[in-house]
């Protein structure tokens, strides 16, 4: 009888807790997407945020700025990452879809970096050189100081933020022909650690296994590496924001993340990656 009675009690408690556990509210899920630049340090963020907020889910991925933006204007994500501004005529679509201009949100600093094969006697270049090799007027590495050999380019694809700017603040014409597309940062340092003669772009957290170039604004300048101190000072050339844009201004759950994201804890983390903090 006393057995039944601890049975029966038992069975009590397990309906209650089953009960209170189907009246538990579900997590709030928070969709981020967009570029390829950002995706190591936007699913960190995710990662640490999660550990100490079990009632959300935050999903990460990436596929470049121009694909999290058209997401974003066709409602399928809630957070867009971009290492760019967004274009007018997006920011078009936005307003005729949702009556809205959307929000932007800077959250981190980055210095375009310029790759080079470790093996390269090359160590700094000019934004006009940068240019003029990428945009196929410079050829061979003799015209910049380095051997008499053939200049290999490696870049990404046109779905990149990071292609768009550093096409319009650097480049500023097309790129040449014989540049080679990669579809993320990481292939381009890949790309341009096997290749003697290679040269590449991109964030300045992908630069494992490659050799950093110095770049000066012009030929009279002075050069400098991609460092807190010298972006802080205006002083390395090739220096951009990355991006949140959201459709409306953030509320609940998203409101509370992206505070995070831009207190010190959360921008501790973009030093931690490689990046360069807003404050």
């Amino acid at each position: 009888m006393k057995n039944f009675k601890k049975a029966k009690l038992s069975l009590g408690l397990l309906i209650v807790a089953m009960i209170g556990f189907a009246f538990m509210p579900a997590p709030t899920k928070i969709t981020v997407k967009g570029s390829d630049t950002m995706v190591i340090l936007a699913q960190k963020w995710a990662e640490v945020y999660m550990k100490s907020h079990q009632d959300v889910i935050i999903q990460v991925t990436g596929g470049g700025s121009g694909t999290g933006i058209s997401a974003l204007i066709n409602g399928a994500t809630d957070i867009c990452n971009s290492s760019r501004p967004m274009k007018s005529s997006e920011i078009d679509k936005l307003k005729e879809r949702y009556a809205s201009m959307g929000v932007e949100i800077p959250c981190a600093k980055d210095g375009i970096t310029i790759f080079l094969n470790e093996s390269n006697p090359v160590s700094e270049l000019s934004v006009k050189q940068l240019a003029g090799i990428f945009s196929g007027k410079i050829r061979n590495w003799k015209e910049v100081g380095g051997p008499d050999q053939d200049i290999k380019l490696y870049g990404r694809e046109n779905s990149s933020g990071t292609y768009v700017f550093f096409k319009d603040n650097v480049v500023k014409a097309d790129y040449a022909a014989s540049c080679q597309t990669l579809p993320g940062t990481a292939a381009v340092v890949n790309a341009v650690s096997k290749d003697k003669f290679g040269i590449g772009y991109g964030g300045a957290a992908y630069a494992a296994g490659v050799k950093h170039c110095k770049v000066k604004k012009d030929d009279k300048g002075v050069a400098y590496f991609a460092t807190a101190e010298t972006i802080a000072k205006g002083q390395y050339p090739i220096t951009r924001y990355l991006y949140m844009y959201l459709r409306n201004r953030p509320t609940g759950q998203t409101k509370a993340y992206i505070d995070w994201i831009l207190s010190p804890e959360g921008q501790k983390l973009v030093t931690d990656i490689g990046y360069f903090p807003v404050k």
